[in-house]
């Protein structure tokens, strides 16, 4: 065995320390470590946004449905020249359902000839009977009797404050027991709830239809319970009014 058999190569030792790597610059350290910190940003935002309520609507990058442009109640739209994003319905266009081509229930009256005639009686899609008048006296008490008074007698509480203060131009409310009164036909009624006479405002807006011939059934009954004939008093009550 020869003496170079057995004898290693050793590399001088500063070659060793060229190898071995380098600390990075204090900036490059400095930036990865900016880096980490700034990335944990979104995890803590979006931890919060899935705690906090907020009014904003969520951030969604497909435009869906839930996201399209509208108009909401009360906004502007310069498409139209009074700038009203709600349009008011055109007139004299109605619902399929809606075509109001019954003139007896829907109107009380008919018109031929440029004439107008009232429907006596009420129509066939109304059944007078005890409910009818149940709910006829409800709207008549909430929207009659301010003017007409409960009985119908035409001295409401607004008529005869009006009436007190001598409020110029007031026409008295009607005496729904006048014999006139008495002797227009029920479709006449009808009319007046719905479009007013003379100084009487339309009621048409307020009140539903079914509720107008409710209110003229009571207004009938009113008018019987003052003027009753004898034949349909009950006895007991008879020997009282004699």
């Amino acid at each position: 065995m020869t003496h170079h058999d057995h004898h290693h190569h050793e590399l001088p030792a500063n070659l060793l320390a060229d190898l071995r790597l380098r600390r990075p610059p204090f900036w490059m350290i400095s930036a990865f470590l900016i880096f980490v910190v700034v990335s944990w940003i979104p995890l803590v935002v979006g931890a919060r946004r899935r705690v906090a309520t907020s009014e904003d609507p969520r951030i969604q990058l497909p435009q869906d449905m839930g996201t399209q442009p509208k108009f909401k109640a009360q906004f502007v739209n310069p498409l139209f020249a009074d700038g009203r994003a709600d349009r008011p319905q055109v007139a004299g266009t109605v619902s399929r359902e809606g075509l109001q081509n019954d003139d007896f229930y829907f109107r009380g009256w008919t018109r031929q000839n440029n004439q107008i005639t009232f429907f006596k009686g009420f129509p066939p899609q109304v059944t007078v009977n005890l409910a009818l008048l149940q709910r006829g006296e409800n709207r008549f008490d909430i929207y009659c009797s301010a003017c007409h008074g409960y009985d119908g007698a035409g001295h409401g509480m607004v008529n005869d404050q009006a009436v007190e203060k001598h409020e110029p131009g007031w026409v008295l409310a009607a005496n729904l027991h006048d014999p006139p009164i008495k002797q227009r036909p029920e479709g006449h009624i009808f009319n007046t709830i719905t479009n007013g006479i003379r100084n009487m405002p339309a009621h048409g807006g307020q009140i539903p239809v079914p509720d107008r011939w409710a209110i003229v059934a009571y207004v009938r009954a009113l008018q019987l319970s003052q003027d009753a004939p004898a034949n349909l008093v009950p006895p007991e009550k008879l020997a009282t009014v004699k």
